[in-house]
């Protein structure tokens, strides 16, 4: 069954694409543009959006197939596993919690000069920008979970429409 135009599916499908292409997009701006090096929790965050795109390239390719339904599903997840990082992430930068003790510890152990040497030129618990007193990781959060879950809902919609 091909879908319309106007179908929720096609709605997911476009989503799916669109929402982490602009992401990775909008971070390579900030990287190259405006000179904003990515901490090592900023790279975990744009692996699941590369995976989600070439994800969704998949399912537009079998659009209106269940294999198609199945990749788009796929990549929302993706997507909304970026977001998990992020919130993780941003929680780090916040202070909420402690994050991974290679990028954001301040401790010097038992051996400082190798400590220094080996300490990441970026932080992970240090912003590199703010909106709103929102990251750059707190935005990821805040879009891609929200897109995943509308994906969900689309494809959940497109499921009813099927009488599934």
């Amino acid at each position: 069954m091909v879908t319309s135009a106007k179908s929720p599916a096609q709605g997911a499908y476009l989503l799916a694409f669109v929402v982490p292409s602009a992401l990775i997009g909008a971070v390579y701006i900030a990287q190259f543009g405006f000179g904003l090096a990515p901490c090592e929790m900023c790279w975990w965050q744009r692996y699941p959006h590369f995976a989600a795109i070439a994800l969704a390239l998949g399912a537009l390719a079998t659009r209106g197939t269940r294999l198609g339904a199945a990749l788009v599903a796929l990549a929302a997840l993706a997507i909304g596993v970026s977001g998990a990082i992020g919130a993780f992430h941003a929680g780090v930068e916040y202070g909420w919690w402690q994050g991974p003790t290679a990028c954001s510890s301040t401790s010097l152990g038992d051996d400082p000069l190798a400590s220094i040497m080996n300490a990441p030129l970026i932080r992970c618990d240090t912003p590199a920008w703010t909106l709103f007193g929102i990251s750059l990781a707190g935005f990821n959060f805040l879009i891609s979970v929200f897109s995943a879950v509308l994906i969900f809902v689309l494809l959940g919609r497109r499921s009813k429409e099927l009488g599934r």
